[in-house]
């Protein structure tokens, strides 16, 4: 956008200016031999669009993008003799905006569909009437009309908001747009608006949100959900009032009446085919699918809270922040929902529960590859932990390391960490691992995906935690529940390595195995997932991410 706007506004500041000896019938490119006419400027309003062009070509270095860009754009305008874009001549002599200009312009009037505010690109200044005549000012208005239009490309593009403003832990690679070729795509092209829309992810899920959102805006009230109420846990057979307001919910039809009954009353008994749609609730939750209707599944059904635009719109816009293809076969760890997943060309193949990152120790969000699978793994303990946990159990007891299965080294030998005298050194300065094992941290095995983050997937001794519903207790890395059923649904696209093989490898020593197919691998942020019949479903905002990412969103 920078780039944009000081290539066409420098225009108005050198309307005076000379012209700067570039050659006015030709160019031959050195990147491919090719003669580009350039077009004498025949009106004002050309010349000053010449001006600002050629003044950004033989300004920028010719090694940057910078100067790609700003050659791009003139050799573009020189071809059309520096006429302007998006504005026309009418037949009562005044300037308007051309048909595609007409036609970007209802994108951007409805906006608010794509999760967007039409203002932000609507703005005062994109008025043909207050420019007039007066070439500097329909100068002003040409400039202002490409930057609104690449604006709304990047936003849908890559989103409005950037993910490290959200927390510094988002470190998701920016999608951005070529601005000077998104520019002449849209001018060139037939159907610019229609290229605007064709500019937002083609994830499944994003357009199941956006579709939710249409709903949102055409029922023109906040969507009302099924709340169940608290009670008792019901298990098969008993009765409760509860139970037609959850098989609406669950959208369970009632038992037949008996045929000539003239007296049926409501029933309220909590049948197999409610217990059934129930477990199934469970299982796509990753809960204990048993069943029974406790207090979580209660608070899983009623999602937390209603579901509002501004969740909607928030989890659109992480999906714009996605990868445009997150590979045929990949793993997707969404934190929110304490849930890995398999997926392969779109289908889930294997899915399992996981412990994300505390809030204080939070798991980061970002997208890298499995590379390495890591059985025995030896696990090297974080600065923050040496510092914040193991360092005051040396000081009260040497011998700590050793009763943790635990071992110290400096400059890669290990030392003695009884014969240190820790509350005057540095522990810092050493380095901590705990042996393979089975009271090892990590457990019998963890996948690799080399990161700034040092976070990975991998195995743990500690299980009950998955039997939670919440499950945010690490310190940051993703505890698997059943890594070996993971492993062995991870290695289809690695047959020569199996879950058999790798269980084989079990014992006291580290075994690295590395894979031929990297395994594309996304730690990601959502707080609604919707099925695919418009079903959808809400999870708690564990860091607080989505709050702040709606109140940018809502920021003016």
């Amino acid at each position: 956008m920078r780039v944009l706007l000081a290539v066409l506004m420098a225009g108005v500041c050198l309307a005076g200016a000379p012209a700067m000896g570039l050659a006015q019938d030709a160019v031959v490119t050195k990147a491919a031999l090719t003669r580009v006419v350039i077009a004498p400027p025949r009106s004002d309003l050309a010349r000053i669009i010449k001006a600002g062009l050629q003044s950004a070509y033989y300004s920028a270095d010719k090694d940057s993008r910078a100067y790609q860009q700003a050659q791009k754009l003139y050799f573009f305008y020189g071809e059309r003799g520096f006429e302007p874009l998006w504005l026309t001549n009418g037949g009562d002599g005044k300037v308007t905006f051309s048909a595609n200009a007409e036609r970007i312009i209802e994108v951007f009037k409805n906006a608010t569909l794509e999760g967007f505010r039409p203002s932000d690109y609507l703005t005062s200044d994109l008025d043909p009437a207050a420019a007039g005549a007066d070439p500097i000012k329909l100068a002003a208005l040409e400039t202002s009309f490409s930057a609104a239009a690449v604006k709304y490309a990047q936003d849908a593009y890559g989103g409005r908001i950037a993910p490290t403003a959200v927390s510094k832990l988002l470190t998701i690679t920016p999608k951005r747009i070529n601005e000077a070729d998104m520019l002449l795509k849209l001018a060139a092209s037939d159907d610019p608006g229609q290229l605007l829309l064709d500019l937002d992810p083609k994830h499944h899920e994003f357009e199941l949100l956006k579709a939710a959102l249409a709903k949102f805006y055409a029922d023109g009230i906040k969507v009302e959900q099924i709340t169940i109420p608290d009670g008792p846990a019901l298990k098969l057979g008993m009765k409760d009032d509860r139970v037609p307001t959850l098989r609406d919910r669950l959208a369970v039809a009632a038992p037949e009446i008996p045929e000539g009954a003239t007296d049926a009353k409501v029933d309220t008994t909590y049948d197999q085919a409610l217990l059934d749609a129930v477990k199934a609730f469970q299982e796509s939750l990753g809960l204990t699918a048993d069943g029974v209707l406790g207090p979580a599944t209660v608070a899983a059904l009623n999602g937390g809270s209603a579901v509002s635009k501004d969740d909607l719109i928030a989890n659109m816009e992480r999906w714009r922040w996605e990868p445009d293809d997150l590979g045929p076969f990949h793993v997707e760890v969404n934190i929110p929902e304490f849930r890995a997943a398999i997926l392969s060309d779109g289908k889930v193949v294997h899915a399992t529960r996981v412990v994300v990152g505390r809030p204080t120790n939070q798991t980061p969000v970002f997208s890298d590859e499995i590379q390495n699978v890591v059985v025995n793994p030896y696990w090297n303990v974080p600065p923050s932990i040496a510092v914040n946990e193991i360092k005051p159990h040396l000081i009260a007891n040497p011998g700590y390391l050793d009763s943790q299965n635990m071992e110290m080294l400096a400059g890669g030998k290990v030392i003695n960490a009884s014969a240190i005298d820790w509350t005057t050194t540095n522990i810092n300065n050493y380095h901590i691992r705990q042996r393979p094992g089975g009271g090892n941290a990590l457990g019998k095995i963890k996948f690799l995906f080399p990161n700034e983050h040092d976070v990975y997937l991998h195995d743990t001794p500690s299980k009950s935690l998955f039997a939670r519903s919440f499950r945010a207790y690490s310190h940051g890395c993703v505890r698997v529940q059943n890594p070996m059923d993971f492993a062995g649904a991870l290695m289809a696209t690695n047959p020569e390595i199996t879950e058999a093989s790798l269980e084989g490898m079990f014992g006291d020593k580290e075994r690295w195995v590395t894979l031929k197919q990297h395994i594309p691998v996304h730690l990601m942020y959502f707080t609604l997932r919707v099925d695919d019949d418009g079903t959808i479903r809400s999870y708690g905002d564990v860091y607080g991410h989505n709050k702040k990412l709606i109140g940018l969103l809502n920021a003016e």
